[in-house]
């Protein structure tokens, strides 16, 4: 927009011009009076600028002042309005930024929690690799691998049967010393177990990668269960020593699952050979067999001790009866003697009363001296 100076001074040249046009249109009209014909014009044109000049000076006063007081208005409503939208943004933004803040603490607290967490899982992690790495070392030794298998057997037999019925390293007559004989009475008799860990094959059969590898992994590993089973048959089978079979223990769940999916052929031959492949579950199971099995043979040990019980029971039983029978025939004389003696009191009570009648009736007509002396028969 143009400012109040500008719209003036434009007004002006405007007037000038006018003015000028129409000097110069009267002069031409009228040479004669061009002079006095100039000043009126020029008077006149003067006069009527200054006029419209002071009227467009006040309605430019007045406009400016509405304007000023319109401008006031809006600056206060739009200064009170900014303010109630910065108070309302303020509030927002602080509780916003409190949520924000419980949020975060909260976040911050589960982190830690989890963190903690994530921290002792580790641990254990780190401490069972540790353990994974001890039990491959151990298990990476054939003899640290024999002892790892006899400690199996050795806690499963203990925490099933009681103390007399095994025993530990036990040297046979043949000078063979076995891993575990079970002491159970004839039939079978003693039955030994003796632990093999064929690791070494398993591993190559589940390492074997090709066709080839595998074959020859298969070979290796029926192999080493036959060697096992030919090993125990021949040691551990003592005609008049120990039963007729013996039980050779896997402590490994996956190798007896290889074997019997796998190779039927290598525990068919051990059926043949009388040496029954066990796992630790079927272990288990055996050894829950045998102490049913030992339970049995205690109670046909003390069958003799109960019957002899039992004759002796009925012997005072046969006793107990003469005497109760005794007892009853006393009972009954005591009570014939009862009746005896209850009937001697009525005949006494009706003597008693006969004499009353005597001594209280008339003495006109007495009783002869031989009804009163005369005995009655009881």
């Amino acid at each position: 927009m143009f400012d109040i100076k500008t719209i003036l001074l434009l007004l002006t040249v405007l007037t000038g011009a006018v003015a000028i046009i129409l000097l110069y249109m009267l002069f031409r009209k009228n040479k004669d009076n061009g002079l006095s014909l100039f000043a009126d014009g020029i008077f006149r044109a003067q006069s009527e600028l200054a006029g419209r000049l002071s009227q467009m000076s006040e309605s430019n006063s007045a406009q400016q002042a509405m304007l000023a007081q319109a401008i006031q208005e809006q600056k206060i409503s739009l200064l009170k309005i900014m303010d109630e939208r910065l108070l309302e943004v303020t509030k927002n933004v602080g509780q916003g930024l409190q949520t924000s803040a419980d949020k975060t603490a909260q976040t911050l607290n589960d982190l830690r929690e989890r963190l903690a967490k994530i921290d002792v899982a580790q641990q254990k992690i780190s401490s069972l690799s540790e353990q994974v790495v001890s039990l491959q070392e151990v298990l990476s030794n054939k003899q640290a691998r024999g002892a790892f298998g006899e400690i199996q057997l050795n806690d499963l037999v203990t925490s099933i049967l009681p103390p007399s019925a095994y025993a530990f390293q036990v040297v046979l007559s043949n000078q063979k010393r076995a891993d575990c004989v079970l002491k159970l009475p004839n039939p079978p008799g003693t039955i030994v177990i003796d632990s093999k860990f064929p690791l070494e094959s398993y591993q190559a059969l589940r390492n074997a990668s090709s066709d080839r590898e595998k074959a020859e992994a298969e070979r290796f590993f029926r192999a080493s269960v036959l060697k096992h089973i030919k090993d125990i048959s021949e040691k551990y089978i003592i005609p008049g020593e120990t039963a007729e079979s013996a039980l050779m223990f896997m402590p490994s769940e996956s190798v007896y699952a290889e074997l019997h999916a796998n190779f039927v052929d290598v525990v068919e031959a051990s059926y043949r050979a009388k040496v029954w492949i066990v796992s630790p579950t079927t272990l288990m199971a055996t050894l829950n067999t045998v102490r049913a099995v030992l339970k049995d043979a205690r109670m046909r040990e003390q069958a003799g001790v109960i019957q002899k019980e039992v004759g002796s029971l009925i012997e005072d039983i046969a006793r107990l009866d003469d005497r109760i029978e005794n007892l009853g025939r006393h009972f009954e004389q005591a009570g014939k003697d009862i009746n005896d003696i209850k009937i001697s009191s009525g005949k006494i009570s009706r003597r008693i009363e006969k004499i009353e009648e005597i001594e209280l009736g008339s003495s006109e007509h007495p009783l002869p001296m031989e009804q009163l002396t005369a005995p009655k028969s009881a």
